[in-house]
């Protein structure tokens, strides 16, 4: 069978590190087996699901090179789903439910106050046609439940193992509102289906919903099965949950603060496994590395400082003509770029914490720049022993070498005022390479102030 797997965002809100490992595991999987990777758009709920956010979850995908094979809507299926809902209707697998949410609440309390797990009675089953009738003659217009089989599902989990549940400890779940519209778990069942879905990778919050799907997938198409494999949510930090609505370390935020896609996948797709948080060159190492078999079951935390120190990394490995076009686009000049721009890369690129942080330093080595000047007696000697150009790496020992001499200064209190006028910042990376970028006559200025 071939490999078939989806990611299904509502696109309800921005995607954050959470939703998207969900999505990079699937991917993996998927590449790892030569199979297809289908991005579902679970979009029934039309009263919050937007346009904007489709595009924002493509966009976000498309950065960190998570491509997919397969695009599809929910919302462009619901005559599928209304075939199939009137089928089991007809088989008497859903059934019609007049209560009101209040008196719902109602009998879940009464249930919970007699210490009984609040378990839907299945008292609408006991209404008659004249009773139904009656009830819409008032005004009520019916949700309507997939009657389960009481009965004990299991499968094996590719993260979990064995897994046992009866579906006798939950509810008839609700598959259709009142109004017509289609809650989650018909529409995700039928497609499942209709896509050949071989591999349902989620979370573990799943995991109760699963011995469902498998019921409704027997009823719908008999002999249809997934395998399943629930990896433990992201936590934040500090434990919190993430949430897309409240905007949770969002990846577009990610993006606009510097940090590179090969080092968000590089975290996440080690994250909540056995194997090592490493930086990756690029996703095809990614691919051949991963196995999901190394995911357990303890919960994974989303640390923003571990991202930056693999940030750091990532960028060493990313060679000038990678990083080329991305500084162009920052607003680097061509021609710039192609006199002094490798020579700039291989000087800073080992100092740097994100992508940002190299246009910062382009503008200090290359543009005008008001920095602390230097006191006047190491003023004097500084332009004095500063070597004529052309310049190289080695220019920097060279003119310190006599600057020693001359002001009787060292360590600290030398190089430090030295990095400040230079630079006007209190480190960074190697003088000796930053100093024949910056050039003497810059040089010169900003030692004055």
């Amino acid at each position: 069978m071939k490999t078939i797997v989806r990611f299904a965002p509502s696109p309800t809100g921005y995607l954050h590190v959470g939703n998207i490992r969900l999505a990079l595991i699937n991917w993996l999987y998927s590449k790892k087996n030569n199979g297809q990777f289908i991005l579902r758009f679970d979009d029934t709920d039309t009263s919050r699901s937007e346009t904007r956010y489709v595009e924002a979850i493509k966009n976000d995908l498309l950065f960190l090179k998570i491509e997919w094979d397969k695009e599809a809507k929910q919302s462009d299926q619901i005559k599928k789903y209304n075939l199939v809902t009137q089928d089991l209707r007809d088989r008497g697998l859903i059934y019609p439910c007049y209560e009101t949410p209040e008196e719902l609440d109602f009998k879940r309390k009464r249930l919970r106050s007699q210490n009984k797990p609040p378990i839907y009675d299945r008292s609408a089953l006991k209404l008659s046609e004249s009773q139904k009738a009656e009830l819409e003659k008032d005004g009520r217009r019916p949700h309507w439940r997939f009657k389960l089989k009481n009965s004990e599902i299991s499968w094996t989990d590719l993260v979990r193992g064995e897994i046992k549940y009866n579906t006798s400890n939950q509810s008839d779940p609700v598959v259709m509102r009142a109004d017509g519209t289609y809650l989650y778990l018909l529409p995700s069942v039928v497609d499942d289906i209709n896509h050949c879905v071989s591999h349902v990778i989620r979370g573990e919050d799943h995991v109760t919903n699963s011995a469902v799907q498998l019921e409704m997938m027997e009823a719908i198409k008999p002999g249809s099965s997934v395998t399943f494999a629930h990896v433990p949510l992201l936590q934040g930090a500090s434990g919190e949950a993430l949430s897309k609505r409240i905007g949770s370390l969002s990846i577009m935020d990610l993006r606009e603060s510097g940090f590179e896609s090969l080092s968000i996948c590089s975290l996440l797709a080690r994250l909540g496994s056995s194997d090592s948080v490493e930086a990756y060159s690029n996703m095809e190492e990614m691919i051949s590395d991963f196995d999901i078999s190394n995911f357990s079951r303890a919960t994974p935390k989303f640390n923003l400082q571990e991202l930056s120190n693999l940030n750091s990394k990532v960028l060493q490995k990313i060679t000038f003509s990678d990083i080329y076009p991305r500084l162009q686009i920052a607003g680097i000049n061509k021609s710039d770029l192609d006199d002094k721009g490798n020579l700039f890369w291989e000087a800073i690129k080992s100092n740097i914490n994100n992508f940002n942080d190299a246009v910062d330093w382009w503008n200090i080595c290359f543009n005008p720049l008001s920095t602390p000047p230097l006191t006047d007696d190491l003023l004097i000697h500084a332009q004095a022993s500063l070597p004529l150009e052309p310049w190289s790496d080695q220019t920097w020992a060279v003119w310190t070498d006599s600057l020693k001499k001359l002001s009787g200064l060292k360590g600290k209190k030398l190089f430090l005022p030295l990095r400040k006028a230079l630079t006007g910042l209190d480190s960074g990376p190697e003088l000796k390479n930053l100093l024949p970028l910056i050039g003497r006559e810059s040089v010169l200025k900003r030692l004055s102030g």
